[in-house]
């Protein structure tokens, strides 16, 4: 028999507050606090955040950039261009402090004015192109996971069919044989409209097979569970339990399809069925460009740059984003 432990009177009655002296308050932290964490230790996620901030506000504060360089989008200047080459006078497509990326050849339009007027039209179609994708996509990859069965067989093959579906040439097709005037929509305004409801309404399938995919495995767990044997309706099981669980996937895949939409929208505008001339268009920008580039190359370089910088920016946001809420994906 082992001889028992002496101890000390009182050392067994230790007080919390003696063992934790000097210790500060401790608080817990939400999963998005720790994600923004993460994400704040990313440095090139960071800088594309920075840089797809400042694209916005350009897009935003277009007339009062253009009016504070004096420089206008669509006026022409004939007295910069030489009559005989058609090309800007001057070193580097007509570069000067009035003219800060130089002017267009042919007809004198200032570049500048043209790049930042064109990125309202890129961010607009694609930032509304993304919602109206991200709306339909979520909703059908919901219900489709949750139901399963017959409706998510039906879900499945429609996205198949619109997953098969050659979007170019429909959108060339579809611009043009819509009419001038519709739905009271004209000019710009129908273009706009138009270019989002075909990215949009024919983009969705990508992410509504990963939210399919995400609602296969929240359906299985507890908190659905529990929701269920408290006799929670479909509806609310749908968009109160699972939804909220959703945000991540849909946060990241949105910045991710965002500069999908940028490029697609340019593409289109470098056919000729995006925004009418004149209003100023990166993919128009570059078509025009393409015609001179043998006697003009600057002129390439400002719109292909722009764009370049502006997917380049939201995938390293995007790609941090993801590595920020989901760790386990690097």
């Amino acid at each position: 028999m082992s001889a028992p432990l002496e101890v000390e009177p009182g050392a067994s009655s230790a007080q919390p507050d003696a063992i934790l002296e000097g210790v500060g308050k401790i608080e817990g932290r939400s999963l998005w606090q720790i994600s923004w964490m993460r994400l704040k230790r990313d440095k090139v996620a960071i800088g594309g955040g920075v840089v797809v901030l400042i694209l916005i506000l350009v897009a935003i504060f277009a007339p009062l950039l253009c009016k504070l360089v004096g420089v206008t989008p669509n006026d022409f200047h004939q007295d910069l261009v030489d009559p005989s080459r058609q090309v800007p006078l001057g070193r580097f497509g007509g570069i000067s402090w009035d003219h800060p990326l130089g002017v267009e050849p042919l007809n004198g339009r200032d570049i500048f004015a043209r790049i930042v007027y064109g990125a309202r039209i890129s961010l607009l179609i694609a930032f509304l192109a993304t919602l109206l994708s991200v709306v339909i996509g979520v909703v059908m990859g919901i219900v489709a996971g949750y139901f399963g069965g017959w409706v998510d067989s039906l879900i499945s093959r429609l996205m198949d069919i619109f997953l098969a579906f050659p979007l170019v040439l429909f959108a060339l097709a579809l611009v043009g044989a819509v009419p001038d005037t519709l739905l009271g929509l004209t000019g710009d305004a129908l273009r706009v409209g138009l270019i989002v409801f075909i990215i949009g309404f024919f983009s969705w399938p990508y992410i509504g097979r990963i939210i399919r995919g995400q609602t296969l495995s929240l359906r299985e767990r507890e908190f659905v569970d529990a929701a269920r044997s408290l006799g929670a309706r479909r509806p609310y099981i749908l968009f109160t339990e699972l939804l909220p669980n959703l945000i991540a996937p849909i946060l990241v895949y949105a910045t991710l399809l965002i500069p999908t939409n940028v490029l697609f929208e340019a593409g289109l505008s470098y056919l000729g069925v995006g925004v009418r001339p004149p209003t100023a268009s990166w993919g128009d920008m570059l078509s025009i460009a393409a015609k001179w580039y043998a006697v003009d190359p600057w002129y390439m370089i400002s719109p292909g740059l722009a764009i370049f910088i502006t997917v380049l920016a939201f995938n390293l946001f995007g790609d941090g984003l993801r590595d920020a809420l989901d760790p386990r994906s690097r």
